[in-house]
C-alpha cells in the first residue's frame, strides 16, 4: 500500500486509524477489568489523550499543526500499547482482550509510520 503523499490525506489517514485505536479504547474502558486495574486505565486515558489531541479531521485542519501534536502525543500512544501489550495476559485471557491487543498494535504501527512518514 502507497501511503498517502499530501498533508491532508495522511491527517485523514491517521484519523481513519484512530477509529481503531477509539473503539479498543471504548472496550478497554467499559470492561469489568478496568475496574480493578490501574494500568488498564492509564492505558485507557493515554489513548483517549491521543485522540483528544489530534482531534477529528475535516477539510478546515490544519495539517502542520495536526502532525505537530501527533508527533508530540506520539510517545504517550506508543507507550500506552506496550503496557497494554505487557499486561494484557495477566487483565485477561480471554480472545477479546487479545484481539484488542493485535488491533491496537497494527493501529499505532501504522500511525507511527505515517506520523514519521517525509511529507
Amino acid at each position: 500500500m502507497t501511503p498517502p503523499s499530501d498533508p491532508l490525506s495522511v491527517c485523514r489517514a491517521i484519523d481513519a486509524e484512530l477509529t481503531h485505536v477509539w473503539m479498543i479504547r471504548t472496550f478497554l474502558k467499559h470492561a469489568d477489568e478496568a475496574e480493578e486495574d490501574e494500568d488498564l486505565r492509564e492505558v485507557v486515558r493515554d489513548l483517549y489523550d491521543f485522540i483528544l489531541a489530534v482531534g477529528p479531521v475535516t477539510e478546515e485542519t490544519d495539517t502542520k499543526a495536526y502532525m505537530k501534536m501527533a508527533k508530540k502525543k506520539l510517545r504517550r500512544l506508543r507507550g500506552a500499547t506496550e503496557l497494554y501489550e505487557a499486561i494484557q495476559p495477566e487483565v485477561s485471557g480471554h480472545t477479546n482482550f487479545s484481539m484488542a491487543a493485535k488491533s491496537l498494535r497494527l493501529a499505532v504501527d501504522r500511525i507511527i509510520a505515517l506520523v514519521q512518514s517525509p511529507q
